[in-house]
């Protein structure tokens, strides 16, 4: 018998290294004209919010297909968190935007996703449920045409999907960039991607601390936000596990679709408690010059589907650009 979430398979099309490849170069060719402008950076999310130390402590008493890797052990781990804009540009906070929550776990020790050992976990995470496209073609394009400008978005639109369907992705995309935010301490983040435990296929999702309530005279501020939501105290979030079920419902491929809650439930795997933004100004270089990438992990949580192999490459090239240890 099958175990829970397992069941799933990648489907590795004969040209996708090429394309990765490609992807990459490009991704690369566009993270240096934007470094020229704002200096070094990153290719995505490139504005930094803030820097915050925290700990993520993995439950005790986890069912059996949730603990591995990282959760196998109960216990507490040291953790590094960026948050950030999504954007290519150092826009305003106020504009709309992808916002990403991106976490470092230390005190892991195994086998590597990408070969060797590793001693840390990353996991990066996003206030959007499920991806923008079905795999990364269209997203690159994006992408590309947004590194130039808002009329060049508008151009690759229409020029992809037609006049209809041109419409129907700008209005899409306008509800996905444009939904509105209310801080870190108020809203859910996801992977969107899946990842695997063990066997089984995953995706993430980081709930809130109860009780907390967004704050209308933010105004863009959600460094201070943040601050002004932990000054009662630490700010506990509910880290958990959604697990595929089969391809029709819970698809590995296919990015763009939410995994419906009534079908996969969560399940709550661990405990991540932060203070308030680190002032620290040390500790924010080192958090800025550093790596989040999903592919520094544990085998046993190695990225899967398409969109994660492409991450692979086009994150790779990105730090190599900005020269990330």
């Amino acid at each position: 018998m099958a175990g829970i979430g397992t069941g799933w398979k990648e489907v590795i099309s004969s040209d996708e290294a090429a394309r990765h490849a490609a992807a990459a170069q490009m991704m690369a060719a566009m993270q240096k004209r934007k470094d020229e402008r704002y200096g070094s950076g990153r290719a995505l999310h490139r504005k930094a919010l803030a820097a915050i130390r925290g700990r993520l402590r993995v439950l005790d008493g986890l069912p059996e297909h949730a603990r591995q890797g990282l959760f196998a052990t109960p216990g507490e781990h040291e953790v590094w968190v960026r948050l950030s804009n999504g954007a290519l540009d150092k826009q305003s906070n106020r504009r709309p935007d992808i916002r990403g929550f991106a976490m470092r776990v230390f005190g892991v020790d195994g086998e590597a996703a990408l070969g060797g050992r590793t001693d840390h976990q990353d996991i990066s995470l996003i206030n959007q449920v499920a991806f923008a496209f079905p795999d990364s073609r269209h997203f690159f394009g994006l992408v590309e045409a947004a590194g130039r400008s808002p009329g060049a978005v508008i151009g690759w639109m229409f020029k992809t999907f037609g006049l209809v369907g041109g419409f129907k992705q700008l209005k899409k995309l306008a509800a996905t960039a444009g939904k509105p935010f209310t801080g870190f301490a108020t809203e859910a983040f996801a992977s969107t991607l899946p990842v695997s435990c063990g066997p089984a296929a995953v995706k993430v999702r980081l709930l809130p601390p109860a009780g907390h309530k967004p704050r209308a005279e933010v105004n863009g501020d959600w460094a201070g936000d943040l601050t002004a939501q932990a000054a009662a105290g630490p700010l506990k979030y509910r880290l958990q596990l959604q697990f595929f079920v089969d391809e029709a419902r819970t698809p590995l491929e296919d990015a763009s679709v939410e995994w419906p809650e009534s079908v996969a439930p969560f399940v709550d795997v661990a405990e991540l408690t932060l203070e308030a933004p680190s002032t620290d100004v040390d500790f924010v270089a080192r958090v800025e010059a550093g790596v989040f990438d999903p592919w520094q992990a544990l085998a046993a949580h190695r990225p899967l589907g398409e969109v994660m192999r492409a991450r692979k490459v086009a994150y790779f090239s990105s730090q190599q650009v900005r020269g990330a240890a």
